[in-house]
């Protein structure tokens, strides 16, 4: 299937991908609490988590006045705009495309808070790409090193491809994912909740993995045209030849990239 990497129409359209199949993956992605793993609890380990953002709201407030309206519809189904958790500014609205980084929790230490502090101060992409560096150091267990783990995680991620979602890029690294991914009617903090509470349920069955799986807080970069698209899969996929992971980009095995055709496109296998 040739999906190409259209380019993002800023403006918000609403994007039907088809109806979702039934599977058992199809069961576990789409349950909540109720069908986790019931294994005694290990003791919590530290997080590196970013701190409080005192200037967050406001920032908030601005964005949201100098942007347009969700449609009511969109509110409907839980799509909110620019909005905060609690430590950096996040945007969620039906058929826009999203460059999505989110890590596993011991990927960048505790011990780094200020770069943490400087985060949340920069809005100029290229320069919170310089903090993304932490994350190539490899540093934590880094269990999605793992073929098993690495597998079920782009499992996960693929699975709703052209029904919720559509996927223009993607990666993943021992210790993070990156993703470029064209917004449905899922928010995207409700797909990001799915991928992750499934990839976590079904990594903690495996012999020797139990406990805390992912940091809370995730990044995210609203694509505004084809230009920025187009470098951001450029960028996603070029992370384990940048890291010192591979020689060429197609040679690591769970990326977008091994799917590539000569001219660039998407040629993803059903």
């Amino acid at each position: 299937m040739d999906i190409g990497c259209p380019t993002p129409n800023v403006t918000r359209r609403r994007v039907e991908f088809g109806a979702p199949a039934c599977s058992r993956l199809n069961l576990l992605l789409k349950s909540g609490p109720a069908m986790t793993n019931l294994r005694p609890k290990p003791a919590k380990s530290r997080r590196s988590r970013p701190p409080y953002n005192p200037g967050l709201p406001k920032l908030v407030i601005a964005k949201q006045s100098g942007s347009e309206p969700l449609e009511e519809n969109a509110n409907a189904q839980g799509f909110l705009g620019w909005h905060q958790r609690g430590y950096l500014p996040h945007y969620d609205a039906p058929g826009v495309t999203q460059f999505v980084t989110f890590r596993l929790h011991d990927a960048v230490p505790a011990s780094r808070r200020s770069e943490w502090k400087a985060l949340l101060q920069i809005e100029e992409d290229r320069e919170r790409r310089r903090l993304e560096v932490w994350l190539d150091r490899g540093y934590g267990e880094c269990w999605l090193r793992q073929s098993r783990i690495a597998k079920l995680a782009e499992d996960a991620l693929r699975f709703f491809d052209g029904q919720r979602y559509r996927l223009h890029a993607w990666m993943i690294m021992p210790n993070h994912i990156h993703v470029l991914v064209e917004v449905g009617q899922t928010p995207l903090a409700e797909m990001l909740a799915t991928w992750k509470r499934f990839i976590s349920r079904e990594a903690n069955k495996l012999p020797g993995r139990a406990g805390p799986f992912w940091e809370r807080e995730y990044w995210d970069t609203w694509m505004r045209d084809g230009e920025q698209s187009g470098k951001a899969v450029r960028y996603i996929e070029a992370n384990p030849v940048k890291a010192g992971l591979v020689r060429q980009a197609g040679d690591w095995q769970w990326s977008s990239a091994r799917f590539r055709d000569a001219y660039g496109r998407l040629q993803v296998r059903t």
